[in-house]
Formats: structure tokens, C-alpha cells, sequence
């Protein structure tokens, strides 16, 4: 009786992992989560974040400057497939999201941290590589940006918070 009551526990054990997992995994493969927002770190379970300094992601933008109101084409990069990501604007001065995106490729959705639009996420688990957004500045002076993404290469391994080069805001004094 104990030997059934044993293997009864670890069947119910594994069912019960299994479905989290599973229920997790669904979770995440319509984009990132809202808590996600502040640092950009994907909530997996027994993630491994890797450095961004070996990643073969980039993310950036043929404009140097911007100036408020401006359409700014962002464009990300890789030498892989990945399955899912996280894309902001940031002020350089202290790093809070700003402005929103406009344009979005297939695979992408728009999700709202702090105002409508204002961050980028998967939509769906597929493979992608190369993918072109267009950013929107506010219609008011917010200063230089840098844009950030968050890169998940597989339910277990990612990078966070790759940063593209400052476009620096046009017209300040």
C-alpha cells in the first residue's frame, strides 16, 4: 500500500509540474507579461539570462536625431532565431519609457506599460530574425533616447535590455 501511495503522490507530483509548465509556457508565447515592464526581464521559470555583451542581437535606427512629434524607423537584427522579445524607448536622463510605436512587423503586438503603445512584444512562438518597427516620439521635448530589447532565444535563455546606440533629441539648447 505505501509503494501505491508513493507512486499515486509522484504521478499526481508530475502532473502538477507538467501543467505549469505547460500553463506557463502558453502564458508567455502571446508576448511578455506587464510585469516585465520595469526591467524588461522575462518571468520564466529557471530562466538563464546571458550577457549582453555576447549576444548576436542589434537594435537600432538610420537616424541619428529626432525631434518631437518625429516617425523613427527602428530596425532589429540577428544572426539567429529567437522566438520572443520585448522592445522600449527610454530617456537616456532617467531611463522611464517614452513615446509609442506606430508600425509593427507580423509576430508583434503592442502592449501597454505606462501609456498606450509605448512597448513592443511577440504575439506568437514563431521563429523570427529581422523585424521593422516604427517609433513615434511625444509631441513635447523628452530628450535622447536609446532603445532597448529583451531577446528570448528559447523557454530557458535570454538576453535583456540590448541597447541600441542614443539618437539624441534635435533642437536642444
Amino acid at each position: 500500500m505505501e509503494d501505491g501511495g508513493r507512486a499515486h503522490t509522484a504521478i499526481v507530483g508530475w502532473a502538477c509540474t507538467t501543467l505549469c509548465l505547460v500553463s506557463c509556457a502558453a502564458a508567455f508565447s502571446q508576448g511578455a507579461s506587464l510585469s516585465a515592464c520595469s526591467d524588461m526581464m522575462p518571468r520564466h521559470l529557471r530562466v538563464q539570462l546571458h550577457s549582453s555583451n555576447s549576444n548576436y542581437v542589434t537594435v537600432h535606427t538610420n537616424m541619428s536625431f529626432f525631434f518631437p512629434g518625429d516617425k523613427v524607423p527602428v530596425t532589429v537584427r540577428s544572426t539567429r532565431d529567437y522566438m520572443g522579445f520585448m522592445l522600449q524607448a527610454r530617456k537616456v536622463s532617467n531611463n522611464e519609457i517614452a513615446g509609442t510605436f506606430i508600425f509593427l512587423p507580423p509576430g508583434s503586438k503592442l502592449l501597454t506599460c505606462f501609456e498606450d503603445g509605448d512597448t513592443v512584444t511577440h504575439s506568437d512562438k514563431s521563429l523570427k530574425r529581422n523585424l521593422s518597427f516604427v517609433w513615434k516620439a511625444p509631441d513635447q521635448p523628452i530628450g535622447d533616447i536609446k532603445f532597448f530589447i529583451s531577446i528570448v532565444q528559447s523557454y530557458f535563455v535570454y538576453w535583456a535590455k540590448i541597447e541600441s546606440a542614443v539618437v539624441a533629441q534635435g533642437g536642444q539648447n
